[in-house]
C-alpha cells in the first residue's frame, strides 16, 4: 500500500504563487499516474493535474497555463507549481497515486493540504 504525504500548502495573496510535493512512501511500480485533485466548499473534487511514470500530462481546464506539474521517479515525488493563483483556486488539494486503472481510478490519497488564497 502506497502512502502519500504532502506538503506546501498555505495561505496565498491573489496573484501569489505556490508549489506543492507528494511523496510516495511504499512500491511505486509500473506504469502508474501521480497529482492532484481538489475540492472546494459546497463543490465536486476535480482533477487538477496528474503527470504518468512517461512524464506525460493532462491538467483541468481551469488551469489554463497557469500550473505546471512535474515529477521526480527515483524519488517517487511530483510536484504542483502553481502560479497566478486567484480566489476560486481556493480549496483543499489532494495527491493521489494510480496504478491499477491510471486513466481513471486513484488507489491511494493524501491527507490533503489547504490552499487560500485572498483577493
Amino acid at each position: 500500500q502506497v502512502q502519500l504525504v504532502e506538503s506546501g500548502g498555505g495561505l496565498v495573496q491573489a496573484g501569489g504563487s505556490l508549489r506543492l510535493s507528494c511523496v510516495a512512501n511504499g512500491p511505486v511500480f509500473g506504469f502508474n499516474g501521480m497529482g492532484w485533485y481538489r475540492q472546494a466548499p459546497g463543490k465536486q473534487r476535480e482533477l487538477v493535474a496528474v503527470m504518468y511514470s512517461d512524464h506525460t500530462s493532462i491538467y483541468g481546464d481551469f488551469v489554463k497555463g497557469r500550473f505546471t506539474i512535474s515529477r521526480d521517479n527515483a524519488k517517487n515525488t511530483v510536484y504542483l507549481q502553481m502560479d497566478s493563483l486567484n480566489p476560486e483556486d481556493t480549496a483543499v488539494y489532494y495527491c493521489f497515486y494510480a496504478v491499477s486503472d491510471p486513466y481513471n481510478a486513484p488507489d491511494s490519497w493524501g491527507q490533503g493540504t489547504q490552499v487560500t488564497v485572498s483577493s
